[in-house]
C-alpha cells in the first residue's frame, strides 16, 4: 500500500531529481485537490444562501451546520484498490464520487427533503444519483439521505464540472453516525455484537424520536 500511495503522491525528498514523471503525478494530484477543494466551496457557498434565504422568509434556520472533507490520499489508494481500479490520477477522476464531501446537517426530517429538492432546482446542479437510507436505512440502522452531484467551478483557463457527495442528516443521525464511525475503527472492542445490536436501537430510537419531534414542530406551526 506504501508504493500504491507513493504513485499518488510521492514524498519529494526521496525522489531522484531525474524522476520528471513523478513529480508532475505529485503536482497533478495536488491540482486535482485543489479542484475538488473548490468545488466543495461552491456546493456550501449554495447552501449558506439557501439557508439565509429560507431563514428570511420562513423566519428560522432549517440547516443547523454545514460540514466539508476531502478523502486522504490513503483513503483515496485503499478504496480503488478495493473496487479493483488502477491506482492513478485518471482513476480517481473516472471511479470515485466521494473525494469530495459536504454534509448538511439539519434539525428536522422533512427539511432535509425540502432543501435538498430546492438545491437540487438550481439549473447548474447536475444529479448524478441519490440513496435514500432515510426511507430505506442500512441493516445496521444507518440513516442519511446522499446524492451525488457535478457542480461546475470556474478556474483561470476553463469551467469544470466537478462531483460532489452531499450528505443530509439530522442532529440526531450525525450524532448516532459518528459514534458508529468510531466503533468501526476501533481495532479491539468487547462484545461488538453486543455493542453493534445496541446501536442497532438506538437508532431505532432516534428515527422514532426524529419523526415525533418533527410532528410536534408541525402542530405548533398549525396553531400559530
Amino acid at each position: 500500500m506504501e508504493q500504491e500511495l507513493k504513485r499518488i503522491v510521492p514524498d519529494k525528498k526521496n525522489i531522484p531529481p531525474d524522476s520528471n514523471h513523478l513529480f508532475r503525478q505529485a503536482h497533478m494530484f495536488e491540482q486535482l485537490m485543489t479542484m475538488y477543494n473548490c468545488a466543495i466551496r461552491e456546493v456550501q457557498t449554495k447552501f449558506e444562501v439557501l439557508n439565509d434565504d429560507l431563514s428570511v422568509r420562513n423566519r428560522r434556520n432549517p440547516i443547523e451546520m454545514i460540514k466539508t472533507r476531502i478523502k486522504r490520499p490513503e483513503s483515496i489508494a485503499e478504496k480503488l484498490k478495493r473496487q479493483g481500479h488502477q491506482i492513478s490520477i485518471s482513476s480517481i477522476v473516472e471511479n470515485l464520487n466521494d473525494v469530495a464531501g459536504v454534509r448538511i446537517i439539519c434539525a428536522f426530517v422533512d427539511d432535509i427533503y425540502e432543501v435538498s429538492n430546492m438545491f437540487l432546482q438550481q439549473d447548474d446542479i447536475k444529479l448524478i444519483q441519490i440513496k435514500d437510507y432515510i426511507k430505506n436505512p442500512k441493516p445496521n440502522g444507518y440513516r442519511s439521505y446522499h446524492m451525488i452531484v457535478e457542480v461546475p467551478v470556474f478556474f483561470a483557463d476553463r469551467k469544470q464540472m466537478m462531483r460532489v457527495e452531499v450528505q443530509f442528516r439530522t442532529i440526531a443521525m450525525d450524532f448516532w453516525a459518528s459514534l458508529e464511525h468510531q466503533i468501526k475503527y476501533k481495532k479491539s472492542i468487547d462484545n461488538p455484537d453486543d455493542i453493534m445490536k445496541e446501536l442497532r436501537e438506538c437508532a431505532d430510537t432516534i428515527a422514532e424520536t426524529d419523526i415525533k419531534m418533527m410532528n410536534i414542530r408541525k402542530k405548533i406551526i398549525f396553531n400559530e
